[in-house]
């Protein structure tokens, strides 16, 4: 609340209830984030919360508390196919990890010499596949590395290596690893801008030192940039991480929903999928389906807990 008072000069002097040790009620600030909160929560909380109450009921919800979960631990094909798609997961997001975030912090330190010309033409063109869809991607692939009617054959021949040329997703030994480099090539931008926008933040004082101090070239990259973006590195680490264990759609689109051949690529994503919804003879149960995506849940949440505690805190030591 606000007073006016007059003082001897007829002019009127304002005090606030601050004077009387209370602070103005900021409304405008709960109408601002009303919109992104109902959004927030009609699209991730709701169905998040839906989902765990789901896990405690049978598909006739009939209530069987954690009968579900005893289930998918204990009954043997449940249990193969859970252990599977977990190992699946974690190989995909390791080969995410050796291959995907280091080239990406490769490029972004190429990308940020200043005597690279065409540095916006180069980022243009790796990250475009981050934008495209992927049922297109999963689409295209298909049929670039299809023995049939696909043109990686023809390709290979040309240049001589045709011997190498293999069914590469009709193969159980080499499906998984043939989609996690397609998922590489989508989204190798995303760590690439992440790393550029970091190195560009490194104030130009301390460049100019290393400089002095004769470190330059990829020594300084090494020895003075690399460090300092150490921050951002895990960032893109634990998002890698939440990324490849929430995974169905390239899968789904490339593979379909039983994750071929004979499951050798099926992810905690496509497992869940089939799971809850049905797939061809297999019913589906909502309950079940639900446990599964609460052990996703569960495991990410371990993850991402284990990065805010263990390590982020380690790398604030690199930030400015």
């Amino acid at each position: 609340m606000t007073l006016g008072l007059a003082d001897g000069g007829g002019h009127c002097v304002t005090t606030s209830d601050t004077s009387t040790g209370r602070r103005p009620r900021r409304w405008h600030i709960a109408v601002f984030l009303a919109p992104a909160v109902a959004v927030y929560s009609a699209f991730m909380i709701i169905p998040l919360v839906s989902t765990l109450y789901q896990s405690f009921f049978s598909k006739e919800w009939d209530f069987v508390g954690l009968g579900n979960f005893v289930q998918l631990f204990t009954d043997p094909r449940l249990s193969a196919s859970f252990w599977n798609a977990l190992g699946n997961n974690f190989y995909f997001f390791v080969i995410h990890m050796i291959v995907q975030n280091p080239i990406g912090i490769l490029l972004a330190a190429l990308l940020s010499n200043p005597r690279l010309r065409l540095r916006g033409f180069y980022r243009t063109v790796f990250f475009i596949p981050t934008i495209l869809s992927f049922v297109i991607v999963g689409f295209v692939w298909k049929l670039i590395l299809s023995p049939t009617w696909g043109i990686s054959k023809t390709l290979m021949n040309s240049v001589g290596i045709g011997w190498l040329y293999q069914p590469w997703l009709g193969k159980e030994e080499s499906a998984l690893t043939t989609l996690a480099l397609i998922s590489n090539w989508q989204f190798i931008g995303i760590p690439m801008m992440l790393i550029y926008a970091a190195l560009l933040s490194i104030p130009d004082e301390v460049i100019e030192a290393a400089e002095c101090d004769g470190i330059t070239g990829w020594a300084q990259f090494w020895k003075i940039q690399l460090p300092l973006v150490l921050p951002a590195i895990g960032i893109i680490s634990i998002l890698t991480f939440v990324g490849n264990f929430n995974a169905f759609d390239l899968i789904y689109a490339a593979q379909g929903a039983q994750a071929g051949p004979n499951f050798s690529t099926d992810l905690l994503g496509t497992l869940l999928f089939r799971t809850f919804f049905g797939a061809q003879l297999q019913l589906g149960d909502r309950g079940l389906g639900s446990a599964i995506a609460a052990v996703m849940f569960l495991i990410i949440l371990i993850g991402v807990c284990i990065y805010l505690f263990g390590v982020q805190t380690r790398l604030r030591r690199y930030q400015f």
